[in-house]
Parts: structure tokens; C-alpha cells; sequence
């Protein structure tokens, strides 16, 4: 039964590098956004003497965009991978990002619902900058535009609870080490 009991465990133990492949898939999506950041970069440059300071905003928005998400992509590959999986073995002299190993899963969580208000507040202020102007007879903000700030509005309050439960419910066991 002993024998049993450790196979089981040395399985489940294992396991966690199935989340390896899941990792490199990311690190791919990240190859994907340099790409598509690089190919914008370039379509600016083509068309700088012909956009309207609008469009070139609008354009660097989506660049800051990509960014944001990147940044996420790599939070999550690295401290997902240390946290999960293994530690990173790094070359002597190689550098390290400070934070990496002082981060655990629940502010991983928090740093991501962080990202993801930044990451809709961008795209709450492209569709603001992209609404005509209302005639005399239409309404301010459009429907479309309601539901975006709802939605923005609870990603904010979303991580502002998280946080709060982070604070209130680990914060004493973090004091102790």
C-alpha cells in the first residue's frame, strides 16, 4: 500500500510540469505581440505625414495597449512558472527581474486585475476618442459607450476588492516571514 500511496504522490507531484507547455504557449502569444507592435510601428512611420494627430494618439494607445499585455504575458510565464513549476536556475552574472520570487499566487492575482483596469481604461479612452461629435439631438454617451464604462467600472471595483481581501485575509501571515 506504501508503494501505492508514493506513486500516487510522486504523479501528482509531477504533474505541475504539464503547466510548462502552457508557459511556452504564452511565451509564443508574446513573440506575436512584438510582431504585430513592430508591424504598427512601421505602418506609423509610412503614414505619420498623412494622420491626424487623433489617429496617431489612437495608434500609440494600441501600442501602450500591447504593452500592458505583454507585461501581463510576462508576470504571468515567470512568476507562474517559478511559483508553479520550478525555479528559474540562472546564470551567474545573468539578470533577474527584482521582483521575481517575492511574488506569490495571491498578488500575482491582484497585479493582474491591476493590469486589466489599465488595459480597459485604454480602451475606454480610444472609444471616447473615437465618438462623433452628438448632434443637438442625440444623446452624450451611446449605449455602446455605457456599457463600456459599466464594464471598466467593475474591473476597477473588482480589484479594489481583491485587494481588500488580500489585505484583510493574508496580509498578518505575510508580516511573520
Amino acid at each position: 500500500m506504501h508503494f501505492i500511496e508514493m506513486l500516487i504522490e510522486r504523479t501528482i507531484l509531477l504533474s505541475r510540469w504539464l503547466l510548462a507547455p502552457l508557459y511556452l504557449t504564452l511565451v509564443a502569444i508574446l513573440i506575436l505581440f512584438t510582431v504585430k507592435a513592430v508591424q504598427e510601428v512601421i505602418h506609423l512611420f509610412d503614414t505619420i505625414l498623412t494622420i491626424s494627430e487623433t489617429s496617431l494618439v489612437l495608434s500609440v494607445l494600441g501600442l501602450v495597449d500591447m504593452v500592458l499585455i505583454a507585461n501581463l504575458l510576462v508576470m504571468v510565464i515567470l512568476s507562474g512558472y517559478e511559483t508553479f513549476v520550478s525555479a528559474l536556475d540562472t546564470a551567474e552574472g545573468q539578470e533577474k527581474p527584482s521582483w521575481l520570487g517575492k511574488i506569490d499566487a495571491a498578488t500575482i492575482k491582484i497585479k493582474l486585475a491591476v493590469a486589466i483596469v489599465a488595459i480597459s481604461s485604454i480602451h475606454l479612452l480610444r472609444a471616447f476618442m473615437t465618438v462623433p461629435a452628438p448632434e443637438a439631438h442625440q444623446p452624450l454617451i451611446n449605449n455602446q459607450l455605457f456599457w463600456l464604462v459599466v464594464i471598466h467600472l467593475t474591473f476597477v471595483v473588482s480589484a479594489l476588492i481583491m485587494a481588500w481581501i488580500d489585505k484583510i485575509a493574508f496580509a498578518p501571515h505575510r508580516d511573520h516571514h
